[in-house]
């Protein structure tokens, strides 16, 4: 049996919760804001002994189960050939957008993933044998959206447009965002990632069936495609949560949305559950948040496997302290999962 907590809960067989955080190697942590001020986003994203650091500070500082790797869930459209910019202030831009207009030039099948497997590499060089490392990537919906929007977006109308008046056009890059990310998510396998996560950000901005539509087909393809534990996150997870339980991936990440536990969240998955503690409740005092980390834990325990996560990912301003404080309070969790299952 593998020695990583993490890796066990895929299995159910872990006698403890094991924690990881989504954006756990960010602006929050100082050694991170230190090195900022010396190298631009882009150059961490593009140098490999930069992100293999910061890939691993937050195991060092946090005593998380599991690191993930430092990049951007648009480094792969990126390594496309799609002209994007890392804005420290803005987040990504993108500076030709795709849409009703004639096909972006210079688009290609990407090739060189050497970047990231030097930064794995580098990373697995210095993980302890128990800590695993997760790869990543962005779903191919939730991409798209960036590539229509030219960067975040609030209403999302150019996606939605063009959806309507280029239905053909928008699933042909799917397909195409689909194939690549299968092909990024196997070469993170063969450099020595253990599991992955794919971030579905923004599906949950579609109604259901639209999500049966243009989200889960394409995720249901990169789970089937690459052979590893697997996660799928959603936002807004709670209408859609039946449908993710179609993904064929291993665990599903749901936010603040679902209820842990709750007899019909259970009905309407079987799979394992990550989360889903809401990121606001960081700011609150170590007696709240203990018992808001504790109703976490109760109810997430009671499905097959479980894996302790935020709602979405630690917002800038977090306080390192209180993410340690977390860290503490679920692995001294661990005697009680037994007594919660037979009780639950």
């Amino acid at each position: 049996m593998t020695s990583s907590l993490f890796l066990q809960a895929f299995q159910g067989v872990n006698k403890q919760v094991p924690v990881w955080f989504m954006r756990q190697a960010g602006r929050y942590l100082p050694p991170y804001q230190a090195i900022k001020k010396r190298h631009s986003l882009q150059r961490m994203f593009d140098t490999p002994e930069l992100a293999a650091e910061l890939t691993c500070l937050p195991v060092d500082i946090l005593g998380v189960d599991a690191a993930i790797l430092f990049a951007d869930i648009l480094t792969l459209p990126a390594l496309m050939g799609f002209d994007i910019r890392f804005d420290d202030k803005d987040g990504p831009v993108i500076a030709k957008t795709l849409g009703l207009t004639p096909p972006v030039q210079g688009v290609h099948d990407a090739e060189d993933f050497s970047v990231q497997t030097k930064t794995i590499q580098l990373v697995n060089e210095q993980l302890a044998a128990d800590i695993a490392l997760i790869g990543f990537a962005g779903s191919p919906f939730t991409v798209l959206t960036y590539l229509v929007e030219g960067g975040p977006s609030i209403n999302f109308s150019k996606t939605f447009r063009f959806i309507h008046e280029d239905p053909q056009s928008f699933r042909a890059w799917l397909e195409f965002l689909t194939d690549n990310t299968i092909r990024y998510l196997n070469s993170q396998k063969e450099a020595g990632i253990k599991a992955f996560q794919l971030f579905d950000s923004w599906a949950g901005i579609l109604r259901p069936a639209d999500f049966a539509r243009w989200a889960l087909p394409y995720a249901q393809q990169i789970f089937q495609g690459v052979d590893l534990p697997s996660i799928y996150f959603v936002r807004n997870s709670a209408p859609l949560l039946a449908l993710m339980d179609q993904s064929q991936a291993y665990v599903l990440s749901v936010d603040q949305s679902v209820v842990l536990g709750h007899h019909t969240v259970i009905e309407k998955t079987k799979k394992g559950i990550q989360g889903n503690l809401f990121n606001g409740l960081l700011y609150a005092d170590n007696a709240t948040l203990k018992k808001e980390v504790r109703d976490c834990l109760v109810g997430g325990c009671r499905h097959p496997r479980y894996i302790f996560n935020l709602s979405h990912g630690i917002f800038p301003d977090t306080q390192v302290d209180k993410l340690k404080f977390v860290v503490d309070q679920v692995h001294a969790f661990e005697n009680k999962i037994e007594h919660d299952h037979t009780h639950a």
